[in-house]
């Protein structure tokens, strides 16, 4: 049976860098974990490779030819699974909430080790109780807000790269950088923020490498953090429009308080939420600008581009690949039937590079008519609440970058992550 496409408005969101030196940590990411291992599904239509070592150019090389070719595709790689590569596919399947789920597998392959956590494992209308409370704080006040704060921190990270004239822009800052702002952003007692920014890179390592033992422990850690921030705020009330923990404590559904292990669930999402995505973007951008220096002298003779570049980088360099969802009944997409309760990847990076719904696709262009809005942070009920801070960390990071170096090159390789993110791992470089 094939589903009926409704469109709706929208209304996105699924962890220690010790003293090591950057080497060290380099060596362990180009190394990686060991690989993770599954059997093959019962459905082994095999139309291309998941699980495959990749460059930075080879995932969009993947998704052009499956565009042409197969644009629903199936892999049996990573438990099996179909990828929806074109843009009005994703779009809508991330519109029909009622057909596709997010509470059964929200990314591919499958990483979580641990309880449901509102509200990216939550379909509508459980999920929004959860979203309603923290979405004001991010409104375009509390970024005013956050935004010397940001500029602070990037600074302090970035300032010594730029004083050796060389580092790792992925290990050395963005691993860094998303980390230190969200323990601000909790109001976190400095001790517990310096165990939060501690777990948090090494979790963000074992997502990366897909060390599944390390990935479960600290994710395990972190939820012993959750615990302590919600005992603190019950002592310690904030703000609830200040404050993401005493929101949803403050939150009610019905009249009744929100269910604390699922707030519990919630505080450890929102924690880790902003980790990874930005992590790899920065490499990106950085990468971007490497390769095309006439961009970089471009925003350097005129920083007001800087916020429209952003989108564009977004664009062309989504570092979401994987986000998932899950058909409620067989469903036809594209011309191919997909089973009830077989996974589904939405390629953001595909979608947002093809060609029929965005002219010259893989060219950098500032010119573009906003007819189609990019989907770097998705969309309908799960679009990204925090984007607002994302966006807001990512141009500052952009704008001091732009401001503090005059060319970037590239002094050693580029170990990739891979499903469910796009982007590299750790960017060594050298500034002048």
């Amino acid at each position: 049976m094939s589903t009926t496409w409704e469109m709706r408005v929208p209304d996105y969101d699924e962890d220690r860098t010790t003293d090591d030196t950057t080497q060290t940590m380099r060596q362990a990411l180009t190394g990686g974990a060991e690989r993770l291992k599954v059997e093959r599904p019962v459905n082994t239509l095999h139309e291309f490779d998941a699980d495959v070592s990749e460059d930075f150019d080879s995932p969009h090389a993947l998704f052009s030819d499956l565009r042409g070719r197969c644009p629903v595709a199936h892999t049996s790689d990573f438990e099996g699974f179909w990828v929806l590569t074109k843009y009005e596919d994703v779009f809508r399947t991330l519109a029909d909430v009622e057909t596709f789920s997010t509470a059964v597998q929200n990314v591919v392959p499958r990483v979580a080790t641990s309880g449901r956590r509102p509200p990216l494992h939550l379909d509508p209308p459980e999920h929004t109780p959860y979203r309603r409370a923290v979405t004001p704080l991010f409104s375009t006040v509390r970024m005013q807000h956050w935004e010397p704060i940001v500029r602070r921190i990037t600074q302090d990270l970035f300032q010594p790269l730029v004083d050796r004239g060389e580092g790792d822009i992925c290990v050395d800052f963005s691993y860094r950088l998303p980390i230190f702002v969200l323990a601000e952003f909790f109001n976190i007692p400095p001790a517990q923020a310096e165990k939060i920014r501690d777990i948090g890179a090494d979790f963000n390592r074992a997502l990366q490498t897909k060390d599944m033992a390390k990935l479960e422990q600290t994710s395990l850690f972190l939820y012993e953090v959750a615990r302590d921030i919600i005992e603190l705020r019950k002592r310690e009330p904030l703000d609830p429009k200040e404050d993401p923990t005493s929101a949803l404590l403050a939150a009610r559904q019905d009249g009744e308080p929100l269910p604390e292990p699922m707030i519990l669930g919630t505080i450890r999402q929102l924690l880790v939420v902003g980790i990874i995505a930005p992590t790899t973007f920065t490499g990106s951008m950085v990468i971007h600008l490497a390769r095309h220096p006439e961009h970089h002298r471009m925003l350097k003779d005129d920083p007001s581009l800087i916020p429209a570049a952003l989108e564009e980088l977004l664009r062309l360099y989504t570092p979401y690949r994987g986000f998932a969802r899950t058909p409620k009944r067989d469903v036809e997409i594209g011309g191919r039937l997909i089973r009830k309760d077989e996974a589904i990847a939405l390629s953001f990076t595909s979608a947002n590079r093809d060609p029929d719904a965005f002219e010259d696709p893989d060219e950098f262009r500032l010119d573009r008519a906003k007819t189609r809005q990019h989907m770097a942070f998705g969309f309908g009920p799960h679009q990204c609440a925090g984007a607002p801070l994302a966006r807001l960390m990512l141009r500052v990071t952009l704008e001091e970058i732009i401001a503090k170096t005059s060319r970037i090159e590239i002094t050693g390789p580029v170990p990739m992550t891979t499903w469910p993110e796009y982007g590299p791992l750790s960017v060594p470089v050298q500034f002048s």
